[in-house]
Parts: structure tokens; sequence; C-alpha cells
């Protein structure tokens, strides 16, 4: 019988940890959940961790760590706190896979951390990659660690490229959905609140992905994520919204012929995918019965009503420090939206005014892309 393989999720009570950990929960014999870090929401870690006993957690928010603490005295949890545990966690040695699933910027120091560990990564983080995507390739390849992706759509086009590792790619199409506000205009979203923009037709998420999948930033950033992930030239990188959100991304090879990976819209499947690989892993979620979607339907996305994705394949063509310029001010707007500061359409206004004020840099260091995320903030808000 093959050894269980270590989990350490980081993000262990947002949407992709909760859900990664039913499926630890349902497949106890191949996995164990080794260490889980949480925010800030420190009841629902003490539950985690009191369900699932892990080798230690870590609360981010130091200001919960003698609540966690004094929950987990009786049991044999080793208990950190702070963004410097966050990262320094990963470095333990009964780890053999790292589920990197904290939302945002916040999420590459421990990512980059485990990979200089030489641990396995099934990322859920796409922005490690916007941010620092040449620089977290280069360091996989150098420290010989595979980085499976939990993006449904990412791991759709991983799936279709099963068998095919020497066969070129020609395009790769990822699809979206189109969100809340697919075909409206820009006069229709002028007012449009936050309760409506974060009730996503086919996903549930988090409050920052929903967002950005309304404002079709969300598939901006997969883009770039796809660019680095199966390295392509963004020329070979497209987009197509699919409102039935049934296939989840298509490769298209050189002799023509396409792939789609295709299912229910669940995102335990990629999780499953990716940290059981290479192995699929029998499961009692829905299956997907073609009679209930007699019409598969596909669209151009709309780049003059949705600009955020029009600046995503510009920083994406850019290269350099742009994708993190992108990323950072599109953190901050979010936010601003979802505290009512700034209106929906505004908040693709913050990210390209940000984008045009901050110097570029071909080829940015670590550093360098600390002090650009740092100074685009400060920008981005100066425009609310």
């Amino acid at each position: 019988m093959e050894k269980k393989k270590n989990i350490a999720i980081i993000g262990s009570t947002g949407s992709i940890g909760t859900q990664a950990l039913e499926v630890i929960r349902e497949n106890p014999d191949q996995f164990v959940a080794e260490v889980l870090v949480g925010n800030s929401n420190a009841d629902l870690l003490i539950k985690q961790a009191l369900e699932f006993n892990p080798n230690a957690v870590v609360i981010a928010d130091e200001s919960k760590y003698q609540q966690v603490k004094e929950a987990l005295q009786s049991h044999d949890i080793k208990v950190y706190a702070g963004a410097k545990a966050v990262e320094q966690i990963v470095e333990m040695e009964t780890i053999d896979m790292v589920l990197a699933s904290i939302v945002g910027y916040a999420g590459l120091a421990s990512t980059i951390n485990a990979i200089k560990h030489k641990k396995q990564i099934a990322l859920a983080n796409k922005e490690t990659l916007v941010v620092a995507g040449e620089l977290v390739t280069k360091l996989a390849l150098d420290n010989a660690v595979n980085i499976y992706p939990v993006d449904s759509e990412h791991s759709a086009i991983f799936q279709c490229l099963a068998g095919e590792w020497d066969n070129k790619i020609e395009k790769i199409y990822l699809t979206a959905s189109g969100g809340p506000f697919r075909g409206k205009t820009r006069n229709d979203l002028l007012n449009v609140t936050k309760a409506q923009a974060l009730k996503h037709p086919n996903w549930t998420m988090g409050a920052k992905i929903t967002i950005d999948s309304a404002s079709l930033m969300n598939k901006g950033l997969e883009v770039i994520e796809a660019k680095w992930l199966f390295n392509l030239e963004p020329s070979k990188i497209d987009v197509i919204v699919h409102p039935q959100s049934i296939i989840h991304s298509i490769v298209q090879f050189e002799d023509g012929s396409m792939k789609a990976q295709m299912g229910l819209p669940d995102m335990k499947l990629p999780i499953q995918y990716a940290i059981g690989f290479p192995n699929r892993i029998k499961n009692t979620f829905p299956r997907f019965d073609f009679l209930n979607y007699p019409q598969l339907t596909f669209e151009k996305p709309d780049l003059d009503t949705f600009t955020n994705l029009k600046l995503a394949f510009s920083a994406m063509a850019k290269g350099g420090n742009m994708p993190a310029v992108l990323n950072a001010a599109n953190e901050v707007a979010v936010q601003a939206f979802l505290e009512d500061k700034i209106g929906f359409l505004q908040m693709s206004d913050v990210v390209g005014n940000t984008m045009e004020k901050i110097t570029f840099m071909k080829s940015p260091t670590y550093e360098d892309y600390i002090a650009c995320d740092k100074e685009a903030r400060i920008l981005a808000k100066q425009q609310f």
C-alpha cells in the first residue's frame, strides 16, 4: 500500500481549504492533514484541528494566538502565529505537499519558501504566478518541484495534456462563465451593488474571487497564470465565454485536434486531482448528465465593458513588473468596492491608472516585486 501523503493546507479556513479537508475526510487512507494554516478565523481553525489532529497549526492573526493555543493545549498539536510562521511552517520535514490556497499576494512568500524546501505544490493561489511567474517557475525547475494547478481551468488544461507532454500546443482556450453581469453594458453596470456582484451563477467562492469573476479580472489573472504554468506565448492563450461552466478549458494541438475537460462545476474535483496526482480517486461527487444540458454555448468576451480582461492581456504582453502592478492595484480596488468606497466600473479605472503611473521594470528581482507591490497599493489608494 502506498504511503499516505502529508498535506499542509495554507489557507485551511477559506473556500478551497475547507473543500480540500472534505477530500481528505473522504480519503483517510490516502491523505493526512499534516499542517493547517488559517488567517483570522480562529473558531474554524480550532474545529478543524480537533477533527483532523494535525502536527501543527498556524493562525496568521497574532491576536488570536492565545485562543487557539488554549483550545488545543490538551492535544498534541503545535500552535504558532504570525506572518513569519505562515512562511516558515512549510519547511517541516514531514510535509509532502503544500496546498497553497491563501487568496492574493499574501500567498507568495510561503509558496516560494515551500519550493525552496523542495515541497510539491498544489497551487490554488493564482496571484503567486501572476506577481512573480518568472521567478517562481525558475525556482520550481531548479528545485525539481512540480506545481499542480488547482484552479478548475488550469486543472482542465493539465488533465488534457496528460500523455501529450511532447506534443506542441497551438492554442489554449480558458473558459469563463461570464459572471453575473454577462451581456450587460457599461451603462447597466454604473450602479451595480456589492450584493449583485457577489451572486455568482455557477460557483461558490470567497468574496475576493467572486468580485474578480464578476469583473472578469479573475479570468485575466488566470490568463497570466496559464502563461507560466504551461510555458506559453501570450498569443497562444485565448478566453471564451461559456455560461454553463461545464467545459472547464480546451487545448488545441498543432494538428488542429482539440481536447476539453468537462464536468459539473465543483472545486473538489480539481483539488482531488492535484493532491492525488497521478491517480484518479473514486468519489461520490454528483455526475454530469448530458440530457440536463442539451445546449452548451460559447461567445466572445466583451473587452470594452469588462476592461479588466483587456488590462490583464496587456500586462501579460508587457511582462516584467506589470502583472504584479495589475494584481496589487486590483486587490486594493476590490477591497474598496467591498467597502462601498468605489463603484463597480471604477475598479478597472484604478487598475489602469496605476499601471500607467508605475515605472516599468523588465527583469524584477524578488525584492523589486515586494517594493513594486507596495508602491502600486499606495498609488491605487490615492485614487479614491
